[in-house]
C-alpha cells in the first residue's frame, strides 16, 4: 500500500513539474521585446478585406497590407500571429522578407521601419486546408505588435465565403 502511495505520488509529482515547465515556456517563449518610442508612428490604411466567394480547390488567396512610419524614429514590428493555422502571414520591408508566421508561431524577429517607410504584411489563406467540408464563411485575424506606443498592436481581420465549384 505505500509503495502505490509513492508511485502515485511520484507520477503526480512530475506531471505537476512538466506541465509547469510547458506553461513557464509557452509564457515565456522566444518572442520579441520592444521598446515603446514616442518617435514611432504606425499608420494603416486598412485593416479589414473581404475575399468574396473563394472556391474551395482553386488554390491559395493573399492580400498585401501596408504599415507606414510617419514618425521619426524607427518602428518596429514584431510578435506577429495569426488566428488560424489556415493562414499565414510574412512582413516584408525594403525586399526583406520575414519568416512566414502562422497560430503557433513564436519568433524572436522583429523588422525595422525607418521613419517615412513602408512595411508590407503578405497573408496567405490556404481555402482546402480545412479539407473538403471546410465551406462556409470564414473570419481570421493577423495581429503584430509595435513601439508606436498609440498603436501597441495592429489587427487585421478578413473575410470570405468558402465554396464549392
Amino acid at each position: 500500500m505505500l509503495n502505490n502511495k509513492l508511485v502515485i505520488s511520484f507520477i503526480v509529482g512530475t506531471l505537476a513539474i512538466i506541465v509547469g515547465g510547458v506553461f513557464l515556456v509557452s509564457k515565456t517563449g522566444n518572442t520579441a521585446q520592444l521598446e515603446v518610442t514616442q518617435e514611432a508612428k504606425a499608420e494603416v490604411a486598412e485593416t479589414t478585406h473581404d475575399w468574396g466567394e473563394i472556391p474551395i480547390n482553386d488554390g491559395n488567396v493573399t492580400k498585401v497590407f501596408k504599415i507606414k512610419n510617419t514618425g521619426s524614429g524607427t518602428l518596429k514590428l514584431a510578435n506577429v500571429a495569426t488566428s488560424c493555422m489556415c493562414t499565414t502571414a510574412q512582413v516584408i520591408i525594403n525586399d526583406k522578407k520575414s519568416p512566414f508566421f502562422g497560430m503557433h508561431s513564436k519568433s524572436s524577429w522583429a523588422g525595422e521601419v525607418a521613419g517615412g517607410g513602408e512595411a508590407e504584411v503578405l497573408v496567405e489563406f490556404d481555402p482546402l486546408f480545412h479539407g473538403p467540408n471546410g465551406l462556409g464563411g470564414i473570419t481570421r485575424q493577423i495581429s503584430l505588435e509595435t513601439n508606436d506606443p498609440e498603436n501597441p498592436e495592429i489587427t487585421f481581420n478578413l473575410s470570405a465565403e468558402v465554396i464549392k465549384r
